[in-house]
């Protein structure tokens, strides 16, 4: 039997990935666990919408960082073979800015560099090898003393770093922004605005966000994985085990309080009219509905509001559709050439992009294109504001993104007509109703600045009893940095239960970084 805790639960709201790996790997160290999701389905921002009978993932698409799974798959005694398929990805993404002006980038960097020479002259691929040199050191030097680490600070983090770390971040250009660090390794403004797109990964804008993003394109060439049956086959493998170990999963219920007596976690109140007497509560949502109150006025001190940037919300059509024209494959990113305008549009407007960028998950293609005559599974995406809780975009500003995405489409090569296609179209109101208190935004606060780095929340909050899982949550927003905030949010309750021991800042063993 699975111990309690004073005879109590621990209880985790919220069942999205940080939610879900959370209770595994407590559950896995015999405690007893309830996890409190409001939608009738785990998963949070993983999920697959129905087309035409076609399930189609209108969430994260990406798999990285597998080391991360392998290792809470190993902690719950299996391995992530045994309950995930997964293949490689040879090609990262498949780019086009025009009919004529294509670039595939690989996960082997050597191909990269060829396609690149091919594309934009040998200059470019030499620059883009240095590139590639500097990413997996600066990779190399952040992993632990900062994605492994409890609480990152400034000084913290440049002690742990060492010489050689720090020598990393100060070849960067330790102050500066993405977009302007980028400029030191590429000339050619379509490569420029290529991997300025790494931002957009963290929901910010590369003009603003820090230089370190750039670590990100070593992730991608450490490895992209497709998931057979869909990102959501990554929920249900944790859901399953954990279940196997003794999990209560509660699905369709909302938290509507987190109580407390004398600043302690006391229990939680259900919106089906339950309550849970609990010493332990871990929450996986948005910090802001801690801090705005949602979940009760006493938790709005949890965590110290620092948020003043939202990060990017978006428009998504989930559609079963019939493409032609371009040679589609699973990840696919289509370039307007005034790539500053979309961001000025988004975080300085306050509106949808007039110039946007086209993302589109083909979900019926590998690396090779294949024809689906019958229609196939895509889910576009455009980033937008997070204003779905005010200054909503009207219908006819949706429709005429729509068109302008359409039309970015049709001058690359591609094709497709959504008059013949079943199509749901996702909004940055209908994310903030999924996601309350967050406007849409889908990363927690964007990482605009070297300083906001350090800005998210970690595990622990203010209020004993409390603590934080998530992407608004240290790491930071995507799928296995959501599961690293899980696994921290765990370790922290277990450390101060006393059930485990660390030494130094470094919360969690992994990572691919060798000595």
């Amino acid at each position: 039997m699975p111990k309690s805790l004073g005879n109590q639960p621990i209880v985790v709201i919220g069942g999205g990935i940080g939610g879900l790996v959370s209770a595994l790997e407590l559950a896995s160290a015999g405690l007893e666990v309830i996890v409190v999701e409001k939608e009738q389905s785990l998963g949070g921002k993983i999920r697959q919408i129905d087309c035409a009978g076609h399930g189609v993932d209108s969430g994260p698409t990406v798999f990285t960082m597998r080391w991360v799974f392998d290792g809470i798959f190993a902690n719950a005694g299996t391995r992530l073979e045994d309950v995930l398929r997964i293949e490689p990805l040879k090609i990262l993404a498949r780019h086009a800015w025009s009919k004529s002006e294509r670039l595939d980038l690989f996960a082997n960097r050597d191909e990269s560099a060829k396609a690149i020479e091919d594309f934009a002259g040998a200059a470019e691929a030499r620059r883009f090898i240095d590139f590639c040199e500097q990413t997996r050191k600066l990779y190399r030097a952040l992993e632990k003393p900062y994605m492994l680490s409890q609480r990152p600070s400034m000084m913290g983090m440049m002690s742990d770093l060492g010489p050689t770390g720090s020598k990393a971040l100060y070849e960067i250009g330790l102050f500066n922004d993405l977009w302007k660090s980028l400029g030191r390794y590429f000339k050619d403004p379509r490569l420029h605005q290529l991997f300025g797109r790494y931002a957009t990964y963290c929901g910010s804008s590369p003009f603003q966000a820090p230089a370190t993003l750039m670590l990100i394109a070593d992730v991608e060439m450490q490895g992209v994985w497709a998931v057979q049956g869909g990102m959501i086959a990554i929920t249900q493998a944790l859901s399953d085990l954990a279940r196997s170990k003794g999990v209560r999963l509660i699905c369709g219920v909302n938290c509507e309080e987190i109580m407390q007596r004398n600043r302690k976690v006391s229990g939680v109140r259900l919106s089906n009219g339950e309550t849970i007497q609990t010493q332990a509560v871990i929450f996986n949502g948005d910090v802001m509905a801690l801090q705005t109150g949602l979940l009760g006025e006493a938790n709005r001190q949890a965590s110290p509001i620092t948020q003043t940037t939202r990060s990017l919300s978006a428009i998504t059509w989930s559609m079963f559709a019939k493409p032609q024209g371009f040679p589609l494959i699973r990840h696919n990113v289509f370039f307007d050439s005034d790539y500053d305008s979309e961001f000025t549009d988004i975080f300085y407007r306050k509106r949808l992009p007039q110039k946007p960028t086209v993302y589109i998950c083909a979900q019926d293609q590998t690396d090779h294109h294949l024809s689906h005559p019958e229609g196939e599974r895509l889910l576009c995406l455009v980033n937008a504001p997070a204003t779905g809780d005010h200054q909503q975009p009207t219908q006819a500003e949706i429709e005429s993104c729509q068109e302008k995405s359409l039309s970015l489409l049709e001058h690359c090569g591609l094709n497709l007509s959504l008059a013949d296609a079943t199509v749901t179209r996702t909004t940055p109101q209908d994310f903030h109703r999924l996601f309350p208190a967050t406007g849409g935004a889908l990363y927690g606060q964007a990482n605009h600045g070297w300083m906001d780095t350090f800005r998210r929340p970690a595990a622990q909050t203010a209020i004993s009893g409390l603590y934080l899982a998530g992407g608004s949550a240290h790491p930071g927003a995507g799928v296995p940095m959501a599961a690293l905030s899980g696994r921290m949010a765990a370790a922290t309750l277990m450390g101060h239960l006393g059930l485990t021991k660390r030494s130094g800042r470094v919360l969690i063993s992994g990572g691919t970084s060798m000595p």
